[in-house]
This record gives structure tokens, sequence and C-alpha cells, in this order.
């Protein structure tokens, strides 16, 4: 019997978050705040309870710094994977709640390409490499 796997997605997202803890605070703090006003209290546990979207909670996703500002969100449940429609209902709702600059969702096996910038425009070659970059 042969094993169906589903291709697992991740979001790249990028803000003013200077590590992990900073952008994982911005990622469950809204939902966590929902929370409270719909149910009064907030305890560790209910983080399970609190749903993204549709089959995808707020204690299943994990969040990684890949670059400086830039951070990887998956889920960390390898029983369930965010598949590409799962990884784009939550980038839709991490848009609407509007806490990163940057939301992109990809393919997770593949390189992880990151937002370009100004500044890689203008990296200097190393002297050995100017005349090799012509």
């Amino acid at each position: 019997m042969t094993e169906n796997k589903v291709r697992e997605y991740c979001l790249i997202v990028g803000g003013a978050y200077l590590d992990e803890g900073e952008a994982e605070h911005a990622l469950r703090d809204p939902f966590i705040e929902d929370w409270v006003e719909q149910t009064g209290h907030f305890k560790i546990h209910n983080i399970d309870d609190i749903q993204v979207t549709s089959g995808v909670t707020l204690g299943s996703l994990g969040v990684v710094c890949i670059d400086e500002r830039i951070f990887e969100i998956a889920s960390v449940d390898p029983d369930h994977p965010l598949t590409e429609h799962k990884a784009k209902g939550v980038a839709e709702v991490l848009r609407r709640q509007d806490m990163f600059d940057e939301i992109n969702v990809q393919p997770r096996d593949e390189e992880i390409r990151l937002p370009s910038s100004d500044d890689e425009a203008n990296v200097e070659l190393p002297e050995d490499e100017v005349g090799a970059a012509d």
C-alpha cells in the first residue's frame, strides 16, 4: 500500500520583529485577544482550541527566524501539515490582522525565497571577483 503524501506549505513573513519570540507574539496576540473577548478568559491549553482558519489551530503553528526580520510560519504538527489551501487561508487571516509587512505562501520543500531588497542591488563583490562579474 502506498502512502499519499501531501505537499507541505509554509508562510514566509517579514516584519519589524527582532526575534522569534516577538514574531510569535505578533502571530498569536490578535487571536488570543479575540478568544478572551469571546470567552472572558484564556489558559495556555486553549491555544489548541483557537481556530486560525478552517483546519488550522493556533497551537499547531510555529515560528522560526530564517533571516533578519524574516520568519517562517509552518505547522509543528507532523500529522497535520499546512496544505496549499490551508496556508493561503492562514495568509489571508494574517493579512487582515495586519501584523506582518509581507506575507508569502510557498512549498516548504523548496528553497526559501527571501523578499528582495534595495540592499541586494548594492552588494560589493570581493576584489578577486570584480573582473569575473563583467
